[in-house]
């Protein structure tokens, strides 16, 4: 798979991320933090270990070492994350959750610089840089008074230490991948079971008594939605991309997600769209193609002797 085709696999991951934050709006309404991240991650499972069966029938099962790592993947990048950041909508605003979520590029680039040994170059600091600005436009649309009513709350917090967990997850995903020999396919598969099992006690202590009866058809839609398409193919997805062009990379097309979510929100919500969003969303597509793009290569300069 040629880096093109793993960027437009990442912008496809980032469409369908997208259509997670609309059925989102439906089914955090009737259900519990715990609750969601469980059964998004249930039924996901016959899904993901269909496809494992079918594409890597000899990975079907770890074994040693390959355990240790994939239970510290499923802890920190899926359960951990998603729990927080479903808790994190209940104490904060969509614009502060949507802001912090933004940083995730730089964050990742940033550990993977400390940790990781990762090279940075000056283009795709700027890529980043220009990309995490155009989201930080296009989100509060340019307006001085939305900007200055920021307010950093308990919310917040939380969804800060949710991005810093998927950060990690990204980075260490990639690590693990060639030290334990796994590959995309078995990460997602078991990440998402390790996910399920976590959640158990916590969805019992939510009481699940109190809110299945009044549950609707909409909500567990667009739990399915999120099962299937969020989480089965945009993890899968994402897992492709940080074995194929790293951690950082791929982190910058998270930017592109609230690019497709008004987009989703005014085709399906009816939502409105301003010319400056249009104008961010052109800054946050240039950012991400130069926080992305593949190195140029400088080859030696050939010396052609002179006969004599």
């Amino acid at each position: 798979m040629s880096d093109k085709q793993v960027r437009m696999l990442m912008v496809l991951t980032s469409l369908l991320w997208s259509g997670a934050f609309i059925t989102g709006k439906f089914s955090v309404q009737e259900f519990p933090p715990f609750a969601l991240t469980f059964f998004r991650f249930l039924f996901a499972l016959p899904f993901i270990f269909t496809i494992l069966y079918l594409k890597e029938p000899k990975n079907l099962f770890p074994h040693g070492k390959q355990w240790r790592a994939l239970l510290l993947l499923g802890f920190v990048g899926t359960f951990c994350y998603h729990a927080l950041f479903f808790t994190s909508l209940k104490y904060t605003t969509a614009i502060n959750s949507s802001l912090i979520g933004a940083i995730n590029p730089m964050l990742t680039t940033l550990l993977a610089a400390m940790f990781f040994g990762e090279r940075l170059t000056p283009l795709r600091v700027f890529g980043i840089f220009l990309s995490f600005s155009g989201v930080f436009l296009f989100i509060t649309n340019g307006d001085l008074q939305v900007m200055s009513q920021f307010q950093v709350n308990h919310g917040d917090f939380l969804m800060l230490i949710g991005v810093f967990c998927f950060a990690t997850y990204a980075l260490l995903s990639r690590r693990y991948m060639k030290q334990y020999q796994l590959t995309p396919f078995m990460v997602t598969a078991y990440t998402f079971l390790i996910c399920v099992v976590i959640s158990v006690p916590f969805v019992v202590w939510e009481n699940p008594a109190t809110y299945l009866s009044a549950t609707t058809s909409r909500g567990w839609l667009s739990i399915l939605y999120m099962s299937v398409f969020a989480s089965v193919l945009g993890y899968l997805f994402q897992a492709i991309a940080i074995q194929r062009i790293g951690a950082p990379r791929t982190a910058v097309f998270i930017n592109l997600v609230p690019i497709f979510t008004i987009i989703q929100s005014v085709t399906i919500l009816g939502e409105s769209i301003t010319l400056i969003k249009l104008m961010c969303a052109g800054i946050v597509i240039i950012g991400v193609y130069l926080a992305t793009r593949p190195e140029s290569k400088v080859y030696p300069m050939k010396v052609h002797k002179k006969a004599v």
